[in-house]
């Protein structure tokens, strides 16, 4: 149906409508000589207890259309007159000869169809949707119609003024919308009565809804309300992992409590929210001590070790780099680890699909491991080492890195730990991975096979059995200074176990290899080879002279001149003294390059540390007592104290009486002199080989170099008288 929308003449001369006949005009409200009544409600002026067809009705308000009154369900009834009757039936009051028609007043024509069509419902729906007081497309028409109260069907109105929601105008003059009627519009949004606003509302037309009268309205929920607590949460924890980064940040976040801010947040419902708490977590507890045992204290750990489960891969990495982070300041702090179940759960994720929860999972674990046999033993229980030899097998890097550490950490603190590893097999796929391009992985595979074999002769055996010689060797050479290391270490763990171990590294090159490499290396770096030198020279004189034909003194006096930790220069220390102690030509091998004054100068000097004092001490004793060589022991003779030059006299007493040629040099020299003049007890092993020295020469020539003798001479001069003819 379509709403034809009219306008009617100035006068006041109604339009007739299609199909519909004009109703009589009626008399005048008081013409049949009954007073007028006025409704209250309906605004309509009628004579008290007339029937309907004798009643004057108010003008219409514009937009209402005219003829009978809805029913009290709102239904219009059949006919054009008042109460159900139309013009000219007899009354159905009850006097029997009913009212006679009255004629009616004139009356505004239609200008619009009413709403109870469906083309003008759904107008008002559109008109309601779209929240203007205005149909679309048509300016200035809305509904002004009340629905409930007395009075015509909704429809619409033509409106000249600005506020579309104020009582109707007519141009006939017609009064105001009856008190709580509502309006189309209002009775669609579910408003109140007169709860409408127009376009000159502060609030820009915009209605809210209403309760009861004397009732406060309901809130009004909406989703932006959840979306900024959302995003403030999440600008908050992405801050707070960013601030932590930085070292400067550290303090003022432990002040302002942020552990218990970022604790809720691991439960948080955004998992990206989660992720985030958790890897701020990991940062600040990675910092210090102080803030790990913040994160133990505050009771995160069974919220991490809960989620790590049941998390996505996301949230299972950076849970794990929290457990990390906070295992790996103490063992008391890893043992807190364990004490929550976090095991069980982190060797669950070393089957995740994912590589990265695996790598994170397995540096936890290795972490808790690293801190005594304890720990490792409560990983071993945990069935990680199966699942960590079958990480190294991975094709991903990263992680064969982080398992071989693992592994490594795992094997170092006893046999029962090292032989765990042996019995899964990882001896033979770490042996594989030697020769890899990546430092690092080679790296962490020389770190695990040294901690393997250090421990007993069968595991290092077995080491070897897995054919890393020569193969081992070339890391010897390696670009990066840690590949080095490793391998000098692991040479070394392998050496110092039998000599037929030692002599296999002989045989395949390695002493060699390993002398390069010291002389190619500064630091902690040469310490393992240095050691490895010692241990092998330790083993035999055979083995000892290995060394030196290798070149190896020459480069292990260079290391106890040139470097400046003392830690350094004892081992340096130690494996002189190694090589020498075996024959007069070890230590003359020694002596030779200078080493005797270097060593007492370290043994006397203040500065020097405790350790190196006393490996320097036993190296010139052991040197000292196979030295055949007197011009590298005569400067013993004026600068070692008591206690070493004791050792310097009994090498002069066991070789002057044997060699001719030495016994010259040792008078022309100043040794005889110096003998003379030391002062050493009666009936004391010094003063045995003073005696035996003095046995190889004349007594005059004793006397002559002995203290005072050149006054006895002076004073024999004086006494003496000489013979005159």
């Amino acid at each position: 149906m379509r709403i034809r929308m009219t306008r009617r003449p100035s006068w006041g001369v109604p339009w007739p409508s299609k199909g519909r006949t004009t109703a009589p005009r009626r008399a005048p409200a008081g013409a049949l000589g009954v007073p007028p009544r006025r409704d209250p409600v309906r605004g309509t002026v009628g004579r008290a207890g007339g029937c309907g067809s004798g009643r004057r009705r108010a003008p219409a308000p514009r937009g209402r259309l005219p003829g009978p009154d809805p029913g009290p369900d709102g239904a219009r009834p059949r006919g054009g007159g008042a109460s159900g009757t139309r013009p000219g039936d007899p009354c159905r009051r009850s006097s029997p000869g009913g009212c006679p028609p009255a004629p009616r007043a004139p009356r505004p024509a239609p200008r619009t169809a009413a709403l109870t069509s469906r083309p003008a419902r759904a107008v008002a729906a559109r008109r309601s949707r779209s929240g203007s007081g205005r149909l679309p497309g048509r300016r200035g028409y809305t509904e002004t119609a009340p629905v409930g109260g007395g009075g015509s069907p909704p429809g619409l109105s033509r409106r000249s003024g600005a506020d579309a929601d104020g009582p109707p105008r007519s141009r006939a003059g017609g009064g105001p919308r009856a008190a709580g009627a509502m309006s189309q519009r209002q009775v669609l949004q579910g408003r109140a009565p007169g709860a409408g606003a127009g376009r000159g509302r502060p609030d820009g037309g915009r209605r809210e809804a209403r309760g009861p009268p004397g009732r406060p309205a309901p809130p009004r929920l909406s989703p932006a309300v959840f979306e900024q607590y959302q995003k403030a949460r999440t600008q908050f924890v992405q801050m707070v992992a960013e601030l932590a980064t930085r070292p400067q940040n550290i303090e003022t976040l432990q002040n302002a409590g942020v552990m218990s801010l970022l604790r809720p947040l691991l439960l948080d419902v955004v998992p990206t929210i989660q992720q985030t708490a958790a890897l701020a977590l990991g940062r600040l507890a990675n910092y210090n001590n102080d803030l790990a045992e913040a994160v133990v204290k505050g009771d995160i750990l069974p919220q991490l070790v809960y989620s790590l489960a049941e998390q996505n891969r996301f949230y299972k990495k950076a849970a794990a780099f929290v457990l990390r982070a906070v295992g790996k300041h103490s063992p008391q702090l890893a043992q807190a680890i364990v004490d929550c179940g976090a095991l069980d759960t982190l060797v669950i994720c070393l089957e995740d699909f994912d590589p990265g929860v695996k790598e994170a999972a397995a540096w936890a674990l290795g972490y808790i491991a690293r801190h005594n046999a304890e720990l490792s033993q409560a990983v071993v229980d945990a069935g990680a080492v199966p699942l960590l030899v079958l990480c190294i097998q991975e094709p991903e890097i990263a992680l064969k890195r982080v398992a071989a550490s693992a592994l490594s950490d795992i094997s170092k603190h006893s046999p029962e730990l090292a032989q765990t590893v042996v019995d899964v097999g990882a001896i033979a796929h770490l042996a594989q991975m030697i020769l890899n391009p990546d430092s690092k992985l080679k790296h962490q595979v020389l770190s695990a096979l040294s901690q393997i074999a250090k421990h007993s002769v069968d595991l290092a055996e077995m080491v070897v059995e897995a054919e890393i010689f020569p193969v081992v060797l070339t890391c010897l050479k390696d670009k990066d200074e840690y590949v080095k290391k490793n391998a000098s270490t692991l040479i070394r763990e392998i050496a110092k176990h039998t000599p037929e171990l030692s002599q296999l590294i002989v045989n395949a090159g390695g002493v060699a290899a390993v002398i390069d490499c010291i002389g190619s290396c500064k630091g902690n770096i040469r310490l393992p080879g240095i050691m490895m030198l010692g241990y092998v020279a330790a083993h035999s004189e055979n083995l000892a002279m290995a060394v030196i034909i290798s070149k190896g003194v020459p480069q292990l006096s260079v290391c106890l001149s040139e470097e400046p930790e003392d830690h350094i220069k004892a081992a340096a220390a130690w494996a002189l003294g190694q090589i020498g102690r075996h024959t007069p030509e070890h230590a003359r091998a020694v002596a030779v390059t200078n080493t005797l004054p270097v060593l007492l100068s370290l043994y006397m000097s203040t500065e020097s540390s405790e350790d190196l004092q006393v490996k320097s001490k036993k190296a010139i004793k052991n040197i000292l007592q196979k030295c055949t060589y007197l011009p590298a022991l005569e400067p013993f003779l004026y600068d070692a104290p008591p206690n070493i030059l004791k050792h310097v006299v009994g090498q002069f007493s066991k070789v002057l009486p044997h060699d001719s040629k030495a016994r010259r040099l040792f008078v022309t020299s100043g040794g005889l002199k110096k003998i003379q003049e030391i002062k050493a007890e009666p009936e004391s092993l010094l003063q045995e080989y003073i005696n035996s020295i003095n046995n190889c020469y004349p007594e005059e020539i004793v006397r002559y170099y002995s203290p005072g003798y050149s006054d006895t001479l002076l004073q024999r001069v004086d006494s003496y008288q000489p013979i005159t003819n």
